[in-house]
């Protein structure tokens, strides 16, 4: 009963600074808020192919250069991942490589390499010989996670786990997979594209806000250091339905093109559907088109769409979610060099948001001339050479910019 622990006062515990590691990848330490904390335990989890493997080797690759990492692999011989590791050029004497699913046989060889860091490829291929289930089956993965943890916890030596995820986007095994571990991050993208983002979703120790952008090369993933420009490098010139917006990710302001699709249908129940934006928030736009701009549509079909495979949630992007349907409605371009950001009220007035100096700033820095923004935004906003067009209501905006 000796380590039984005690209740004491909060003001009696030690207050320390996370004592933080470098991945030696910019993208991935802004994701973790700032590198790897001792002990913790990180799931990273997205679909087959999308590249989970990749990142974790050259992340492994870059800890190596100061201490020895061990890579273990259920779904790869040594052979195939030094065939990778060769095309990556990650190769490391440092990079300690071990295939092996037996969860017994990792725990002593953790204990033998004493490593700074170890990768789990896969947490589904895990099984322990004390529980009489197959591997990747509930059991086996919530057992072999929390075993992870205990290991973690007790070495202080951080572990990467890799999970894949369900059809539905999910990740595969039982959800308490996700409350165990101290961080889940989710890699996202499309296989034919060559875009993927990092993004967070619990985090201990820092925010779930950011995310880190990569590009798939054949060399492996680059970091993609001014993602702003190239979401929006290959919008269509003087298009109708397409305007630009800059969104906050986390501490990262991104600007994205948002398009939109108006077509006439005669069928009962016209579709609406958002690619990269929320559908719900989508459906309220269009009602408040139709109600406070007086656009007719009802018998319209609307698709719109986050350009670039981005996912952008804020209420600052109803402004010109609304004025791509608007200017598609009426086959007028949006001026091509002005940006806009409001969140839209019911009744069409154009509220306040958020962190406006970094997005204005992020929009002249690539050559934008206007901004166009609510009102009441207009006043704290610092005086620049771009110009900041000031609009009240949904209506004075459509009438203003869409003639």
């Amino acid at each position: 009963m000796s380590n039984v622990q005690k209740p004491v006062s909060i003001t009696q515990i030690e207050l320390k600074a996370d004592n933080r590691n470098l991945t030696g990848i910019n993208e991935l330490d802004r994701v973790l808020g700032g590198g790897i904390v001792a002990g913790s335990v990180v799931l990273v989890a997205g679909e087959p192919g999308i590249g989970k493997s990749t990142l974790m080797l050259q992340a492994a690759e870059a800890q190596s250069q100061k201490e020895k990492v061990l890579y273990v692999s259920g779904e790869e011989s040594a052979r195939q991942i030094r065939l990778r590791a060769e095309r990556l050029g990650t190769l490391s004497k440092n990079l300690i490589l071990y295939p092996e699913t037996n969860l017994m046989a990792i725990e002593k060889a953790i204990d033998e390499v004493k490593p700074r860091l170890v990768v789990i490829d896969s947490i589904q291929t895990l099984f322990r010989d004390d529980i009489a289930a197959a591997p990747s089956s509930v059991s086996q993965v919530r057992e072999c996670a929390a075993y992870l943890v205990g290991i973690a916890k007790a070495t202080h030596i951080p572990i990467f786990i890799v999970g894949h995820i369900t059809k539905e986007g999910s990740i595969a095994g039982p959800r308490i997979l996700e409350h165990v571990v101290d961080t889940v991050l989710y890699f996202e993208g499309e296989r034919h594209k060559q875009y993927r983002l990092l993004r967070a979703t619990k985090n201990r120790f820092g925010s779930t806000n950011e995310i880190g952008i990569f590009e798939m090369k054949e060399t492996g993933l680059a970091e993609v250091a001014n993602p702003s420009e190239i979401f929006i490098s290959e919008r269509p010139k003087e298009a109708p339905g397409s305007v630009v917006t800059c969104s906050i990710e986390g501490t990262r302001p991104l600007l994205v093109e948002i398009q939109a699709l108006v077509t006439p249908t005669k069928m009962p129940y016209p579709v609406r559907r958002g690619t990269g934006v929320d559908n719900n928030r989508l459906a309220i736009i269009i009602a408040v088109l139709e109600r406070q701009a007086g656009l007719k549509l009802a018998n319209a079909d609307i698709y719109v769409n986050a350009a670039g495979g981005v996912k952008v949630t804020e209420p600052a992007i109803d402004l010109p979610i609304a004025l791509a349907i608007a200017s598609c409605v009426k086959n007028k371009p949006f001026d091509g060099k002005t940006i806009a950001l409001g969140e839209i009220g019911l009744a069409g007035e154009i509220r306040s948001v958020n962190q406006v100096e970094q997005r204005i700033k992020e929009a002249e820095k690539l050559g934008f001339k206007t901004v166009v923004l609510p009102k009441g935004s207009v006043a704290s906003a610092k005086q620049r050479k771009i110009d900041l067009v000031g609009v009240a209501s949904l209506k004075e905006a459509v009438t203003s910019f869409l003639q």
